[in-house]
C-alpha cells in the first residue's frame, strides 16, 4: 500500500528531524608508546588484557588484518578453534558505549579511522617536524614482552630513527641548523652506534661552522665503536671534513 505524504506531513517530518540532537563526535586516543592506554573524551577507559592487545595488533597494522591470523598472533599456543574463540570474547570485550573502536567483517578486521593512535601521529610528525606529537625514544609498550611485541619494537624504532634523521637533514639543507643540531642529538641518544645518525648531526655542526663540535663529536664516535664493536668509523664519515682524516693519522691520538 503507497502512503502519501502531504505538504503538512513533509513538513512535520522536516522539523521532527531538526529536533534529534546531532550525535556528539567524540575523541578517542590510543597511546603504544610507554605503557598501554585508551582514553575516550581524554577520560581513561579500562580494558582487559586481551581486548588491549586486540587494539594494540590492529593499530600497528597498516592493512586489515584476517581474523585467522589476528588469533594465531595474539593466541599462538592455543588451537585454532579456540583462537577464534577468545577473538570473539576479545571483540565483546573492546565495546564501548557511543564508539566504535574496531571495523569488522567476517574474514578481517581494522582499527576504526575515528582512534588517534600516539605512534601514528609520532611518525607523520617527525616528518613535518610538528611539536605537538609524542616525544621520540619512549620504547613501544614497554612492559609487553610478546614476541609480536617485540618485533613491532624494533619496527617503530627504526622508523623513529629514519624520520628523524631525515628532518635534521631537511633542516640543516634549509638553514635551521640549530633545530638540526638538536634532532642530531636525540637522535644519537637513541642510538649511540648508529652512524647515519651521527653524520647527519655532525653535518649540521659544519653548517654552522663549529668544527670543533663536530671533532668532538667524531671523537665521541670513534671511541665508542671502537670500545664496543671493534672497527673504525667509515670512510664516508672520516671524508666530512679534513680534520678527521688528521684524527686517524697514527701519530696523532684520536
Amino acid at each position: 500500500m503507497r502512503i502519501d505524504l502531504g505538504s503538512r506531513d513533509v513538513a512535520r517530518a522536516d522539523d521532527a528531524a531538526e529536533d534529534v540532537p546531532s550525535a556528539r563526535v567524540r575523541r578517542v586516543g590510543l597511546r603504544l608508546l610507554g605503557s598501554f592506554e585508551l582514553t575516550v573524551d581524554d577520560r581513561e577507559v579500562p580494558l582487559p588484557l586481551s581486548a588491549q592487545r586486540l587494539l594494540a595488533l590492529l593499530a600497528l597494522a597498516d592493512v586489515p588484518l584476517q581474523r585467522g591470523h589476528v588469533g594465531g598472533v595474539l593466541w599462538p599456543d592455543k588451537s585454532e578453534s579456540r583462537a577464534m574463540a577468545n577473538l570473539r570474547s576479545a571483540l565483546w570485550r573492546v565495546r564501548q558505549p557511543g564508539v566504535e573502536l574496531i571495523e569488522a567483517s567476517s574474514t578481517a578486521l581494522r582499527l576504526s579511522d575515528d582512534v588517534e593512535v600516539d605512534t601514528r601521529l609520532l611518525v607523520l610528525g617527525l616528518a613535518v617536524e610538528q611539536a605537538e606529537v609524542p616525544a621520540p625514544g619512549l620504547e613501544l609498550l614497554s612492559d609487553w614482552y610478546e614476541d609480536w611485541v617485540l618485533v613491532e619494537r624494533e619496527r617503530m624504532r627504526h622508523l623513529q630513527l629514519v624520520a628523524l634523521e631525515s628532518l635534521c637533514r631537511d633542516l640543516t639543507e634549509t638553514g635551521h641548523a640549530s633545530r638540526a643540531i638538536d634532532v642530531g642529538l636525540r637522535l644519537v641518544a637513541m642510538e649511540p652506534l648508529r652512524e647515519s645518525s651521527h653524520r647527519t648531526l655532525i653535518a649540521a655542526h659544519l653548517a654552522e661552522h663549529n668544527v670543533g663540535e663536530a671533532v668532538r663529536q667524531f671523537d665521541a664516535y670513534t671511541y665508542r665503536v671502537r670500545v664496543d664493536l671493534g672497527v673504525e668509523p667509515s670512510s664516508v664519515l672520516v671524508e666530512m671534513c679534513p680534520a678527521f682524516r688528521r684524527r686517524l693519522e697514527p701519530h696523532h691520538p684520536a
